[in-house]
């Protein structure tokens, strides 16, 4: 039966005849932060697994149901436009107002009626605008980045047009990393070193073989003892075929968490081997266990950058996987609310009084956040 990790890969001090040493008690610190990150991954594997199905299976289909409706009500509000009922004032606001809607819905949806509804109520052409704004940033672009995109990119549609010039920022900012690297690499070597800078590389070059060494023998011990093909017994034998990949990913990674991990239970080392590390080979398992931490860090960040970047969050937002669940539930919620409150106007447009009223409240709003926030 497997042992408890948080009960085995720890120094203890009841075999001590004093307190543990600063390099134990800093093992024993890193030990308890590694494992704090292995469960946030955990915890984030699962989140995002569950965040997925729901966001899959409920958010898109609410969300194109309420894009449905919202279109639904443009193309309701554009018939009682054209019809008698509304003074001329009505009619001009709610002419700015379908304009508006229809503008926000064609980020969405290629929709062709949409855009003739749009082209009619603000005096323009969405076709024209969108790419002229794409000429725009494509100008923009040249000019910051000094190159010349050439005219392919002028009859491209504004999708394939978005999705080559985010390649070419990406290819670009590779070319200026990999610069910036060999100017710093090409200053690093044409500089004369001190005696005192080649003895510090010399020791830096020294510890690294050292904590090399350190992890390769570990995994030396494991191989041996692991090694399939010396075993007999077909069912011992894929056991240690599996146990051997699991050394083998281990090593690759240098984690050197998982190696003790399983020579804990194989039985290879004993409490009492772990409280006797020596202090030299303890200050290379805290090196190598340090720079596992800063790893374990560097791909929480990444897991969080990635979910922010698939689900259309701001580079900056908080990101929970204790939460990211229940803030979903919160917006599925206010979006069924919406749904029904939809619903409920479309239906109720079908009178060009109600239709008054309700323009009255939007004027209303639309001043209160023009003067909040000026025009929008």
């Amino acid at each position: 039966m497997k042992k408890s990790i948080e009960q085995a890969i720890t120094i203890s001090d009841t075999q001590h005849s004093g307190p543990l040493s600063a390099a134990q008690q800093r093992f024993n610190a890193l030990i308890a932060k590694i494992e704090t990150r292995r469960a946030r991954l955990k915890e984030w594997e699962k989140s995002s697994s569950d965040f997925q199905k729901k966001y899959a299976e409920q958010f898109i289909p609410l969300d194109q149901e309420l894009r449905d409706i919202n279109i639904q009500t443009i193309y309701r509000l554009h018939e009682a436009w054209a019809q008698k009922g509304l003074t001329k004032g009505e009619r001009i606001a709610l002419s700015d107002i379908i304009a508006d809607m229809a503008f926000a819905l064609l980020r969405y949806s290629d929709n062709a009626e949409l855009k003739l509804i749009y082209n009619q109520h603000s005096g323009s052409d969405y076709d024209g605008e969108a790419r002229a704004e794409l000429d725009d940033m494509k100008q923009a672009m040249e000019e910051v980045l000094d190159i010349d995109l050439g005219d392919e990119l002028d009859s491209a549609a504004p999708e394939e047009m978005m999705e080559k010039l985010q390649a070419l920022l990406d290819e670009k900012e590779r070319e200026y990393l990999a610069a910036e690297q060999a100017r710093e690499e090409a200053k690093r070597a044409s500089r004369k070193k001190s005696a005192r800078q080649q003895a510090a590389e010399t020791k830096k070059e020294a510890e690294r073989t050292e904590l090399s060494k350190s992890i390769r023998e570990v995994y030396r011990k494991l191989a041996s003892a692991l090694h399939p093909d010396r075993e007999p017994d077909a069912n011992e034998r894929e056991r240690k075929t599996t146990l051997m990949q699991q050394v083998n990913q281990a090593y690759e990674k240098n984690d050197l968490l998982r190696l003790l991990e399983l020579q804990l239970e194989l039985e290879h080392i004993d409490q009492h081997a772990l409280n006797g590390i020596n202090e030299e080979r303890l200050a290379h398992y805290n090196q190598i266990l340090k720079e596992q931490l800063g790893e374990l860090d560097q791909e929480i960040r990444h897991v969080e950058m990635h979910f922010r970047h698939s689900f259309g969050l701001s580079p900056y937002a908080r990101v929970n996987p204790a939460t990211i669940l229940r803030n979903l539930n919160k917006d599925l919620t206010m979006m069924r609310e919406d749904r029904q409150d939809l619903r409920t106007r479309l239906a109720s447009f079908g009178e060009i009084q109600y239709i008054k009223v309700w323009l009255k409240h939007a004027k209303r709003e639309r001043a209160r956040l023009w003067d909040e926030d000026g025009p929008y």
